[in-house]
């Protein structure tokens, strides 16, 4: 198999990795897409940011986070509260059903990884483990290999 064969079983994989994290996340919890997962998650590692933040961080259209903001309020998943420093900003943050809902669908997450990979070889999950990080860190991603400049999470995009 040369490079180019290579690349493309890449593209394959990750595209039908891809497809089967969205469709695992609506079976996890039937109002929690991929992406509201994402951003719940986002919103818990930050500690609550503006939906302005969250749109530039994963290069949405502010729209596009709004639509899925709004949904999230409506299932009381994330509520809304001044900035203590600028009174004129409204900052996301989870909501107790919020972070049980989180927790609950990455348990259930991390169970099913588990689960998939449990009969690979130490060494193996130890090389793939540092592919993938390899991958993530590309040059335009922020120091922290988790920013990307473009796209966002799967599944995301104008509509």
């Amino acid at each position: 198999m040369g490079a180019a064969d290579a690349v493309e079983t890449i593209q394959r994989e990750m595209t039908s990795f891809a497809r089967r994290a969205r469709a695992s996340a609506g079976r996890l919890h039937p109002e929690l897409s991929l992406v509201s997962y994402t951003l719940l998650g986002h919103l818990e590692e930050s500690g609550g940011c503006r939906a302005t933040d969250l749109a530039a961080h994963y290069a949405l259209d502010k729209s596009t986070v709004s639509r899925q903001v709004t949904a999230l309020e409506r299932a009381g998943l994330i509520g809304r509260r001044q900035d203590p420093e600028d009174h004129r900003v409204q900052v996301l943050h989870l909501t107790d059903a919020g972070r049980r809902i989180l927790a609950q669908v990455t348990e259930s997450r991390r169970a099913a990884f588990h689960e998939r990979l449990a009969g690979w070889p130490v060494r193996d999950l130890e090389r793939f483990a540092a592919y993938l990080v390899r991958y993530n860190a590309r040059p335009g991603h922020a120091p922290d290999g988790d920013r990307p400049t473009s796209g966002g999470p799967p599944g995301a995009g104008s509509r």
